[in-house]
């Protein structure tokens, strides 16, 4: 039987113990309660003794390969399941070194060839006989001379006991077995020209596809397998001890550097040997910085800190953030924007189940913020609607609402988009003269990040269907409005809703304050009180189940994290 869990920090053995939950089923009929979200605050004294081993960590079943290769097929256009003679091919990750030097970077392989085979390590392949329905790896030997200075890399019996495969085989037979299978007329599929394995000689004419496995396997991704839940679900329950453990440690810190060692340390000690996206440990003003990397300032004289940190579990992301306060109490205004970050995100949250177009729990949330941030008067002058139809709110939420999670932190999201293309046929704007307007002034990627732009806000606007009541729940996600392009959530999807506020000064006054459009609705004398305030940002991961959702994330938040900072500070 399998049991939900989560990570305990034991400060007694500065160690993490397993904490087993009541199986339930989330569902949106009845909205979580903060015990179903975060884990419970005094665990019982068996399971303070039970001190992480690696049982748990262990994968529940070998890696499921072959099912990921019928998904990835079932996406292949329908010539491709028909062929008589069809092969996919994709290379692994080779062994590289910086230029100029002996050294390696940390070996990452390449997302695709994971997918479709759970090898982590340099130097394979895989092949996949379409009509056949066989599934190979190939892997390199490991001549004994190099063990002395690198060690051995698994054998074929070990390939087979890791991954559920047809065969495993040893890389050196690799061109043999294509020139043997690729028959004239046959299809070779791979992910781009420089792919292409070196083919010198053929029984015949073979084409090589370069264009369609790509998007096919970005579409199977999109909805992950129950191993893939399960690795998503080990690296958020590692992510959300780390947060604990720097909560517990916080107010007797004195660097942002002591931050970030105490997260990574801690994820190294359980396993957890490589982070999903750098972390990002954003203290005072710098938390208006979005993707903040330099994580070495001091911390004395400031209110709040952002911490955006997620390992990463055998490839797979988590992507967690919190913020809160440095000294175990919020200021005056920092309790008043974390509250509204924090209800934007619970109401999203909330909201989540199949059948749900994603970027409308953006425009919620952005109607959430526009409300609040008006009775706090920093936006003033209009009515909600002309206000978020101005687009004006993207001065202080100026990112989307979230992403899917996978083996990229930013995962593919298939032929849709969670927000940004397609979509905006009511506006006249075709999806190429989208993207060049979206490099430019309308938004789009700024880095790894979704910028939301005013103009970009609002068309959003204008293609939903949004209510007057100004209330928070005026965004309509059906029965109306334009959303072709835009994806709708369904059971398999994980997705972070991570709903932000930000005081950027150089950025609001130089596109806001500076422009008459967006300057009449922003209050500037009661703006100042809050630039030291820096951000605000809350993230979790979210599963989509059959009726609702599941949050794998389970660090506390608001009153529950509190009670963590303050405790530890004893």
């Amino acid at each position: 039987m399998d049991f939900e869990h989560d990570l305990v920090v034991v400060d007694e053995f500065d160690a993490l113990a397993i904490e087993l939950k009541v199986p339930h089923k989330p569902s949106t009929s009845k909205p979580h309660s903060k015990s179903s979200s975060s884990p419970s605050s005094s665990p019982s004294t068996r399971s303070k003794q039970q001190l992480l081993n690696d049982a748990w960590l262990h994968a529940p079943q070998k890696y499921p390969a072959k099912l990921h290769a019928k998904k990835v097929i079932s996406h292949l256009s329908p010539a491709a399941n028909t062929n008589n003679a069809a092969i996919i091919y994709l290379p692994g990750q080779s062994d590289s070194t910086y230029e100029y030097s002996d050294m390696s970077p940390p070996f990452r392989q390449r997302r695709h060839f994971y997918y479709l085979s759970g090898l982590n390590f340099p130097g394979c392949a895989l092949t996949y006989d379409i009509p056949r329905d066989t599934l190979i790896l190939w892997i390199p030997y490991t001549d004994p001379k190099q063990i002395l200075w690198y060690g051995s890399t698994p054998s074929i019996e070990d390939v087979k006991s890791l991954s559920e495969v047809d065969d495993v085989r040893y890389i050196t037979g690799l061109d043999r077995f294509l020139f043997s299978n690729l028959l004239p007329g046959s299809t070779l599929y791979v992910l781009s020209p420089n792919q292409t394995p070196k083919l010198e000689s053929t029984k015949g004419i073979v084409h090589i596809d370069t264009h369609r496995l790509l998007p096919a396997i970005n579409s199977a991704r999109v909805i992950k397998s129950d191993y893939e839940i399960g690795m998503i679900r080990r690296a958020n329950a590692v992510s959300s001890a780390a947060h604990k453990a720097v909560m517990t440690r916080i107010k007797k810190l004195s660097n942002e550097r002591e931050i970030e060692a105490i997260f990574r340390g801690f994820c190294l000690a359980q396993g957890a040997k490589q982070q999903a996206y750098p972390v990002i440990a954003a203290a005072g003003v710098a938390g208006s910085t979005l993707h903040y990397e330099e994580n070495d300032a001091a911390l004395k004289g400031k209110q709040m800190v952002v911490l955006d940190a997620g390992a990463e579990w055998k490839c797979y992301a988590s992507d967690v953030t919190r913020t809160f306060p440095l000294r175990g109490k919020f200021t005056e205004e920092g309790k008043r924007i974390y509250e509204i970050v924090e209800r934007m995100q619970r109401e999203c949250v909330e909201r989540i189940k199949p059948g749900v177009v994603y970027y409308t729990l953006h425009l919620h949330a952005c109607v959430v913020a526009v409300t609040e941030l008006m009775k706090l008067g920093i936006l003033r002058g209009g009515t909600v609607e002309e206000i978020f139809g101005r687009g004006t709110v993207a001065a202080f939420s100026p990112h989307g609402l979230g992403h899917h999670v996978g083996l990229e932190v930013h995962d593919v999201s298939g032929d849709e988009r969670l927000l940004l293309f397609g979509g905006f046929a009511a506006e006249g704007i075709s999806k190429g003269k989208w993207e060049e307007k979206e490099r430019g002034r309308m938004g789009g990627m700024m880095g790894k990040r979704e910028w939301v732009s005013p103009e970009m806000l609002g068309m959003m606007y204008r293609s939903a269907m949004v209510g007057g009541s100004g209330n928070g729940n005026a965004v309509k996600s059906s029965g109306g409005g334009e959303y072709k392009g835009k994806q709708t959530l369904q059971k398999g999807m994980i997705v972070t809703v991570e709903p932000g506020i930000y005081f950027c000064k150089e950025y609001i006054q130089a596109y806001f304050l500076d422009n008459p459009h967006h300057a009449k609705y922003i209050n500037k004398k009661e703006l100042e009180k809050y630039w030291d305030v820096g951000g605000v940002r809350i993230e979790d991961d979210i599963l989509v189940t059959e009726d609702g959702y599941e949050n794998l994330t389970t660090v506390p938040k608001g009153e529950d994290m509190l009670k963590i900072i303050n405790a530890g500070s004893a």
